[in-house]
């Protein structure tokens, strides 16, 4: 009768004890998944935060690229006030040419810029300042080129990208990879996509007071167009060949999409002018640096010679 008992006793004691370790087995088992799941569940966020991170750093890197700049502070003014737009056009030397500037007087000049903390301004956020009095530093500037040449890409960017100046090339659309002394598609690209905006300065070059207004608008359409194609965005501002219009052509920029527009006349450019006939300070050859110090620091300069 007692083995019957301690036969039983040791059945039910193994029992229990593969109780135990079925019971143990089950519940590592479920710890198991559930840490699997949790490993998933926090690879899923990780990922999910990884590409959260990455939209939103596209988008700063767009917004960067497309956004005017906020500027803040005490020293800024608004449009009541004027913003010297430089006007040059070849950056190379050439004996007897006034319109052709040495590579090393351009970049004496640009460090000039730098050094004395000017801020070159886009002609957006120049648009904006007219416009909609949207306020820029006190000491702000645009720099500008007429026609396209060749060596604004070869002798002027480089000097440019050294100092992190933004800048505008108006180009001459027919010339475009048909001229050896002027810009090529690919050159416009990369200047392009590294802060110099490439707008229209006409199609050849045209006198526009000497056209009637069909052949104005051709003209201006006509080569914003050409321009657009190329880069894939609006273009909206150009510049007067040789500095001639004439009422016609106020309403074939207007009808041809243009928003702002610039002349060769003499000074500062200011609102009071007009946003179709906004002036400039033209730097030549002849201009050394006490002259060019001058013309920028001097909003009346043209008027005390």
């Amino acid at each position: 009768m007692q083995n019957k008992h301690r036969k039983l006793a040791v059945i039910v004691s193994i029992l229990f004890i593969l109780g135990l370790i079925t019971f143990d087995l089950v519940n590592s088992f479920k710890a198991e998944s559930k840490n699997q799941r949790l490993v998933s569940e926090s690879l899923n966020d990780i990922q999910k935060d990884k590409s959260v991170k990455e939209v939103y750093l596209n988008n700063v890197k767009y917004n960067n690229t497309i956004k005017e700049r906020e500027f803040k502070g005490e020293n800024l003014k608004y449009n009541d006030k004027s913003v010297p737009v430089l006007m040059y056009h070849s950056i190379d030397y050439e004996k007897g040419n006034e319109l052709r500037v040495p590579k090393g007087a351009f970049r004496e000049q640009m460090s000039y810029l730098k050094q004395n903390g000017y801020t070159t301004l886009t002609l957006d956020e120049l648009y904006d300042f007219f416009i909609n009095n949207k306020p820029v530093p006190n000491k702000s500037i645009v720099i500008t080129f007429d026609d396209g040449y060749k060596d604004n890409f070869e002798n002027a960017y480089p000097v440019l990208k050294e100092f992190g100046f933004n800048a505008t090339i108006f180009i001459i659309t027919s010339t475009v990879d048909a001229n050896k002394n002027y810009l090529t598609s690919p050159q416009i690209k990369e200047l392009e996509e590294n802060g110099i905006d490439i707008e229209s300065h006409t199609v050849k070059h045209e006198q526009l007071d000497k056209l009637t207004y069909a052949e104005q608008l051709t003209t201006l359409k006509n080569s914003r167009e050409y321009i657009e194609k190329l880069l894939g965005k609006q273009k909206k501002y150009t510049a007067y060949p040789f500095g001639k219009w004439n009422d016609d052509t106020i309403k074939a920029v207007k009808e041809a999409g243009y928003s702002m527009v610039f002349t060769t006349e003499s000074g500062w450019g200011n609102k009071s002018q007009g946003i179709y006939e906004l002036h400039r300070v033209y730097v030549s050859a002849n201009c050394n640096l006490k002259e060019f110090e001058r013309r920028i620091t001097d909003a009346s300069y043209n008027k005390s010679n």
